[in-house]
This record gives structure tokens, sequence and C-alpha cells, in this order.
């Protein structure tokens, strides 16, 4: 039924966790992944009249995106390698990760986004908001959300 699938990570524990269950799904499946990190942008923070100071350029900031895209891209990579199921991966420069998770899945042409909910509920969940509560409100793909 599905033959390619989005899986977005962040890097925590859920989301390895998640990983790990979209790769077995996969392969039951005999479907191809593409796995998907949505990289922060760089901080312009603002404060009176002056903007504060970070110490870190944007260049380095940029690097280490990289760096943590690099890491958690592979780990899942490595999974899919482990499984034998094909795997492709995408990153983007996004402080949006719910739009640039269902961009990745349309640019990638994938039928299926496979992810996690970390089950905010209540005011925690009002506050926070839900990247996966967003992606099911506006993917045209389907969502098959893991907890």
């Amino acid at each position: 039924m599905f033959k390619h699938i989005l899986i977005p990570t962040d890097g925590s524990e859920l989301s390895r966790a998640t990983a790990s269950r979209a790769v077995s799904f996969a392969k039951e499946a005999g479907a191809r992944v593409t796995v998907f990190y949505a990289k922060p942008e760089y901080p312009i923070a603002y404060f009176g009249e002056g903007a504060l100071i970070d110490p870190t350029t944007p260049e380095k900031f940029a690097e280490l995106a990289d760096q943590q895209a690099t890491e958690y891209l592979a780990d899942v990579q490595r999974q899919c390698a482990e499984a034998g199921v094909e795997c492709n991966t995408v990153s983007a420069t996004s402080d949006i990760p719910y739009e640039a998770i269902i961009e990745a899945a349309d640019k990638s042409g994938c039928d299926l986004i496979f992810m996690a909910s970390h089950g905010r509920r209540g005011i925690s969940g009002f506050l926070l908001g839900s990247e996966t509560n967003k992606v099911l409100t506006h993917s045209k793909v389907p969502v098959l959300v893991y907890r």
C-alpha cells in the first residue's frame, strides 16, 4: 500500500524509537524511506534598542546544525541499512518544523508520513503546540502517528 515513507526525526529518544518502528513498518510494507530533519535557523534576539550578542556566528551555528542533522539522520540510515530498507536523507533549515516536514514529504514524493507524538495535552500542549497535530491538520499526505 505505502511505497515511500517519510520519517521526520528530532533526535529525541521518542523520535528514535518511532524511527525504529517506522523502519520495521517500511520493511514489512516493502517501502523505501526518506528520513528528514528540520535544522533550526540562526536565532536573532533583540532587546531594547540593540541586538543581544551571541558568541556563535551564523556560520558556526549552521555548521553545528549540519553536524547535528548528520548525526540524527545517520542513526536512522544505519537502522535502514541493517533492515535492508532503501533510505535517503534530507534536511532543511526551518523554524517551522511542521511546514518543513510537509514540504519534504511533497518534494520527496512520499505517500506516508510516519512520526512520533510527544502526547502533550492540556496547557502544555496548547503553549508548546504540537508539530504532529499541525502536520495532521495541514498535510495532504496520510500521517501515521506512533506513540
